[in-house]
């Protein structure tokens, strides 16, 4: 179960926002924490706990393909985004990484910032317990939520071959 509260963001949020160009000669991910979400909203690195989600419109994560973005979110501490949809690209960067992605525009609609929020990825219940609301995203397929769990694909894939011997 992931719990935190709710920083809110718009549509189309690009992966220059996520993440800008300027610090793409790392891929630490401490560093790149220090600059997640920078150019959406210059404060966000400094306010986001261990835990919080990301909450945001369409689009989520459109523009280039860099695995920097979903790294950035992740290293931020933030345990999930929330939003109407995503780029393509974005979401496979998301689960190789290990970064729990949720499609739900009900939910981005209704929830404002700094909501409570709790999720259940395994059942894709996302709940608002500021409102004391519950909505129901898309649930990962299995193997998808084993490679989440596993904390990205490579982990998985160390998971699976280690388990063959």
């Amino acid at each position: 179960m992931l719990k935190g509260r709710a920083f809110k963001f718009g549509d189309d949020i690009d992966t220059d926002q996520i993440i800008p160009a300027r610090y793409l000669n790392t891929s630490d991910p401490n560093e790149l924490a220090k600059h997640c979400m920078e150019d959406a909203d210059p404060t966000f690195a400094s306010k986001v706990k261990k835990g919080d989600f990301i909450v945001a419109g369409k689009n989520f994560g459109c523009g280039s393909s860099r695995e920097h973005a979903p790294l950035a979110i992740k290293a931020a501490g933030v345990s999930a985004v929330i939003a109407k949809s995503f780029a393509r690209i974005f979401f496979r960067n998301a689960i190789n990484i290990g970064l729990p992605i949720l499609e739900c525009p009900e939910a981005v609609e209704d929830i404002e910032e700094g909501d409570l929020l709790e999720v259940d990825l395994e059942k894709g219940i996302i709940k608002n317990l500021t409102k004391n609301k519950e909505y129901k995203a898309r649930a990962y397929p299995k193997d998808i939520l084993e490679i989440i769990q596993a904390g990205g694909l490579m982990n998985y894939a160390k998971k699976k071959l280690a388990n063959k011997k």
